[in-house]
């Protein structure tokens, strides 16, 4: 049981950490107030009501445009590398022992050889529980 909840855990951890590293965007398109279609990694769509930009550069008529896109960037954080330079004697020799004494708790026990693994019980001759027993009549 401990073992198997040391594997959820690790796992859960391991989700934990991609998860706060992974960065994302979320691209809306709105129209109007409404939301329209909702993309992630890549840019949406829209609803295809997007105005035309006016094909003359004599055109001064413009018109606003009832569309508009957000963007949202979830940033990831990229501060999770460690300094190898800055650990001091001591924390190298709690890590080296650590490791040492983790690497030393899933070594198999050696096998040792008894002595009576080999020994051949005798034939019984007689039986002997009823030499000894007496019966009540």
């Amino acid at each position: 049981m401990k073992q198997v909840s040391h594997k959820i855990m690790s796992f859960v951890m391991a989700i934990v950490v991609l998860c706060s590293t992974t960065s994302f965007t979320l691209n809306m398109h709105y129209c109007g107030d409404s939301l329209v279609e909702t993309a992630m990694f890549h840019k949406a769509e829209g609803c295809g009501m997007e105005m035309q930009k006016p094909a003359t550069k004599d055109c001064k008529i413009t018109e606003k445009n009832c569309c508009s896109d957000k963007e949202l960037v979830v940033d990831g954080q990229d501060e999770l590398q460690l300094q190898v330079d800055a650990i001091s004697f001591e924390q190298q020799f709690f890590i080296a022992s650590f490791v040492y004494t983790y690497i030393n708790l899933f070594e198999g026990l050696d096998h040792t050889n008894s002595s009576y693994e080999a020994y051949q019980p005798p034939l019984i001759d007689k039986q002997l529980f009823k030499l000894d027993e007496t019966y009540l009549i």
